[in-house]
């Protein structure tokens, strides 16, 4: 379906002054190039000046059947015919004729010139293109200025080389897939004056491509992909450049069917058929590439993209003539910010057209047709621009609207389709505008914003004027009456130059036009579509690279259009300030939508810029009108409130948001309540809105919660408690994961967005710390906080020291996170330690005015008995650390430390650093010294300095620690350092004591005879006697 509207894309025209009859002409570099029907000559005419006044001309060496102008490279080729042959020719410097008495030079491809014509100065050069195949028809990429010719058989890609002219050295200009831009705006700077050093163009052959499937009528090429086009069918290419020269030589699988035995007796159809992509390839066309000898400068790769072949259909009347194709183009789109390649366009495009139908192709990102255009009577020819599609027919030239911009938007910003940023789809349905009439319309072309027509005398036959007048009462509905010249009148003709509004008129024009339908009916679909169309044309205006952008980049990567739209900062300005009104128009168009559609309002209205009290006041009903507020409004004012934002209502809007939701949508009331922007609205009206929601909803948690946070802010601390107690303390924590901004603000853009507690959290400090522990833990357990927030959150409580150590235990005991573990462990440990190292237990160490820490929530004991990461305490180290040797906040330190280091999860070597701190002086110091020795298997050296500083313990230590594969210790190293330390102190009791246990042990392990060798020289035989006894008794037992 097109839609129809009354806007008028035409600012003016003008009539250029030709002398002789236009045959053919083309246009860009800002001239018009006009070449008589039959003629030899070519007039360059300046249509970026009023009255379009002559540049310059010059002859050609034959007649011109065919002319193209390429940006890139400033210069002209034609395919002329002289003497029956048919020639290609390129036209370089050529507007160095505007000097009287100009110099042309004339040579073959790939041969300079030198001597006497180089040192005359810049000049006009025409090139002789040498082919093995008459040239039927030619395309210069506006890329790279490469230039691709269609044979008969043949397709011949040329790369455009630029040489100096003081050196003649090659400087190769890339391969149409990796090429550097330059700007008509440079060429011409430079051919303008002669004592420039203006560089030489010339071509070099690159690809022969051999299509023998397909007889060429029009050729396109843009950055690698090519195009041709037969009478019915449409077939596109992608050359790649690749590494492997392997990948020249493979020709893709085609398809064919088989050949009939006898074609006479059959009448061959063509068929319709569509192939994208890599489906293509069946198109039944072989496709194979010639070696040009210049194969060490790169190898190359065929690729299909794109075949479509169309057939006529007789059974609606249908002829030949009318089915075949024309106005083939690939249009590139370059945007201000791409993140490939600045020399690459975003987006490449495809268009081709019957004389009924238009076709739209999107190439890059995937093959995919954007819009079919249903002409309304038949079509010349056809040329599209980053804008708008300008079509002509016999009597009128018509606009119709493109999705390029919808494309390239995708293409440009990631966010798009999502609630940050929106855009109209690339499927939606194209409008066409109001057209303008002529008689006769033969031909067209368009630079930027000027359009050329050549009109001509109506000498249609009257078979033709029968099928017009039909045509014309079936389409009577898309066109107006129009004056008729009868073919008594004479024949004339005229070249017009038609210049188009700027975007910014034709979008003010469209808004204008909207406002209709927003009067009559605001839900029109039509009212939409046209708010979406004058989006998508700002949108292309915006995608172009700024004035700045261009005057920076050398014009780089910018289509021969865009440089004629003399767009300023301030236009660029003007252009935003538009957008954004008609970013907030379309806001309003999809909240007062249908479900389906009312999420778009989100976006929309993010990128409008407006404030949540504007939107309020643009959706706010009429009084007494029937209309409620609308799906889109709520969906987005949902969204404002449960995402995080700084934007902080007034409490007039936040009161009126309340009332929104009480009589829209009260089960959202909760969160409402709980969003960070509702700081100012008034607790007393909340308050009884949330009484209402219960008695009619009945009790919930999240709700409970949420009034004990509103009495709690009227300071009514009675009925507070009477709340908090409806529920137990874990289905408080049930209630606090279903709504964690009631104690949390901030956190939702991920672990680095800066997190603050709420009032609610505050008073939970004080009033119920295990609560509050207890709820941050669930809120880690179930994602919704990170472990760094939380420490965030606990230090602006000002608890570091006390619940946010309670927090990290409490974690530890939840989580099965092995990184969250190890990293909780090394905290916890520095944190016990720090705890044992302040010279004033009783304040924090580094800030000793800071009032005593709170007493922990969980003892060692209960740490023990919980968590599997807090080892049981070996038995030795009650009797190096009583219970009175140390004050109760470093024992109760010490112990979870002790516990830490007993279990199975702490690393030993991750603390060694930290234990420096630790002095050995006290027991408890070494205790811990001793543990972490003994955890990294330093069991001797232990043993020697338990015996130095507690003997009483060894024992102990022993049974404990010298098991299993240590055992041997209990002999090898205890045994004779007892011995030696008995003899040097006979008295000493405890000594002995331990000796007399560790002979104990070493009788039950060993042979009378390992027993024997063990003894001391010098021992006295009745000590040791008795437990050689028990040693001989138990290997006779065994």
């Amino acid at each position: 379906m097109v839609h129809v509207y009354n806007c008028h894309p035409f600012a003016s025209q003008q009539i250029v002054q030709v002398e002789q009859e236009p045959g053919l002409f083309c246009c860009g570099g800002g001239a018009l190039f006009v070449v008589a029907v039959g003629g030899c000559k070519v007039e360059a005419y300046d249509v970026e000046q009023e009255g379009c006044p002559l540049l310059c001309r010059f002859g050609t060496m034959g007649t011109v059947r065919s002319i193209k102008y390429s940006n890139i490279g400033d210069y002209l080729v034609t395919i002329e015919e002289k003497n029956s042959a048919t020639y290609l020719r390129a036209y370089t410097n050529w507007r160095y004729q505007a000097e009287e008495k100009a110099r042309v030079g004339v040579r073959l491809l790939g041969h300079l010139l030198r001597g006497a014509s180089l040192r005359g100065g810049a000049q006009m050069e025409i090139i002789e293109i040498p082919l093995s195949e008459r040239p039927v028809a030619v395309a210069c990429c506006p890329v790279t200025g490469d230039l691709l010719v269609g044979c008969d058989k043949t397709l011949v890609l040329f790369s455009l080389k630029r040489q100096n002219q003081q050196n003649l050295s090659q400087q190769n200009l890339q391969s149409p897939w990796q090429s550097t831009q330059q700007s008509s705006s440079q060429t011409q700077a430079q051919s303008s004056s002669p004592n420039q050093n203006v560089s030489v163009l010339d071509f070099e052959r690159s690809v022969i491509l051999h299509v023998p499937g397909i007889s060429p009528k029009q050729v396109a090429l843009c950055a690698g992909y090519v195009a041709v086009q037969a009478e019915l069918e449409v077939l596109v290419l992608k050359l790649d450049a690749t590494s492997d020269p392997k990948d020249q030589e493979e020709t893709p699988d085609t398809h064919q069917t088989d050949p009939v035995d006898d074609p006479t007796e059959f009448l061959l159809l063509p068929r319709h058929q569509e192939l994208l992509g890599d489906r293509a390839r069946d198109c039944g066309l072989t496709v194979t590439m010639e070696k040009t000898g210049l194969e060490d400068r790169g190898h190359y790769k065929v690729s299909y993209v794109l075949f479509r072949r169309f057939a006529p259909d007789f059974a609606q009347g249908c002829s030949v003539e009318e089915t075949r194709l024309h106005s083939l183009q690939l249009h590139p789109l370059f945007t201000n910010n791409q993140s490939v390649c600045v020399d690459e366009p975003a987006c490449i495009f495809c268009f081709f057209s019957l004389p009924t139908t238009g076709y739209l192709y999107s190439l890059r990102g995937g093959v995919e047709l954007l819009s079919a255009y249903q002409y309304p009577e038949k079509a010349l020819e056809a040329v599209l621009t980053d804008h708008l599609l300008h079509v002509i027919t016999k009597s009128a030239l018509q606009c119709f609207s493109v999705r390029c911009a919808a494309v390239a938007a995708r293409v440009e910003d990631p966010y798009i389709d999502t609630t940050m940023r929106a855009c109209p789809p690339c499927t939606l349905e194209v409008c066409a505008l109001r057209m303008q009439l002529f008689i006769g319309l033969r031909s067209l072309c368009v630079y930027g914003r000027h359009v050329v027509l050549l009109s001509t005398a109506d000498t249609e036959t009257p078979e033709e004027a029968e099928r017009t007048a039909q045509r014309r009462s079936i389409n009577r509905k898309w066109t107006g009456s129009r004056p008729r010249e009868s073919s008594e009148v004479g024949h004339g003709w005229n070249l017009y130059v038609v210049d188009t509004v700027t975007p910014l008129t034709l979008y003010h024009e469209m808004i204008e036009y909207s406002r209709r339908y927003v009067e009559s009916s605001p839900q029109t679909q039509s009212c939409r579509h046209l708010l979406c169309e004058a989006h998508l044309l700002l949108r292309a205006s915006l995608l172009q690279p700024s004035s700045r952008q261009r005057s920076g980049d050398g014009n780089a990567g910018v289509s021969p259009e865009t440089n004629t739209d003399g767009e300023t900062d301030a236009d660029r300005q003007e252009l935003e300030e538009a957008f954004r009104a008609n970013c907030a128009h379309l806001g309003d168009s999809f909240s007062r939508g249908n479900q389906r559609d009312c999420h778009l309002a989100l976006p929309y209205y993010r990128m409008s810029g407006l404030s949540v009290t504007d939107v309020i006041a643009r959706n706010r009903p009429l009084p007494n009108s029937p209309h409620s507020y609308g799906p889109g409004f709520l969906f987005y004012l949902k969204h404002f409130l449960l995402e995080e934002t700084d934007q902080i209502l007034t409490q007039e809007a936040a009161d009126e948001v309340i009332d929104i939701f009480s009589q829209s949508e009260p089960s959202e009331l909760v969160s409402v309540c709980a969003s960070p922007g509702m700081l100012h609205a008034s607790p007393a009206q909340m308050m009884v809105r949330l009484q209402y929601l219960e008695d009619t909803t009945g009790v919930s948690v999240p709700l409970t919660i949420t009034m004990a946070t509103m009495a709690l802010r009227l300071d009514d601390l009675l009925q507070y408690t009477q709340l908090m107690g409806r529920h137990s303390e874990m289905l408080l924590v049930y209630g606090f994961i279903e709504e964690p901004r009631l104690l949390l603000h901030g956190g939702s853009g991920g672990q680095d967005t800066h997190t603050h507690p709420t009032a609610f959290a505050r008073h939970l400090t004080h009033s119920q710390p295990g609560l509050l522990v207890a709820a941050m833990v669930a809120l880690h357990e179930n994602n919704r906080v990170q472990l760094e927030q939380a420490d965030q959150v606990f230090k602006e409580l000002g608890c570091e020291d006390g619940l946010l150590v309670d927090f990290w235990e409490a974690v530890l005991m939840a989580s099965s996170q092995e990184v969250v573990i190890q990293e909780l462990l090394f905290r916890l440990a520095a944190v016990y330690i720090d705890r044992l190292t302040h010279t004033h237990p009783d304040t924090h160490p580094e800030h000793p005015h800071t009032p005593p820490a709170s007493r922990s929530l969980k003892s060692a004991d209960d740490l023990i008995n919980s968590c599997s990461h807090y080892g049981v305490l070996y038995p030795w180290l009650s009797i190096l650390t009583p219970a009175t040797s140390t004050k109760s906040q470093q024992q109760e330190a010490l112990h979870k430390l002790q516990s830490l280091l007993c279990g199975p999860s702490l690393s030993v070597c991750s603390v060694v650093p930290l234990l420096e701190r630790l002095s050995e002086e006290t027991l408890w110091g070494f205790s811990l010294h001793l543990l972490c020795a003994t955890r990294r298997g330093q069991y001797e050296s232990s043993m020697e300095k338990l015996l130095d500083r507690c003997p009483q313990a060894i024992i102990p230590y022993a049974n404990h620690q010298l098991q299993d594969t240590h055992m041997p210790l209990w002999w090898q190293k205890l045994l004779p350092e007892l011995c030696n330390r008995t003899r040097a102190a006979a008295d000493d009791s405890i000594l002995l004591a331990a000796l007399k246990e560790t002979l104990v042990v070493v009788a039950m392990e060993t042979s009378p005879a390992e027993f024997l060798e063990l003894l001391p020289d010098d021992g006295t035989a009745s000590y040791f006697l008795p437990h050689l006894l028990t040693c001989s008794q138990r290997h006779l037992l065994a």
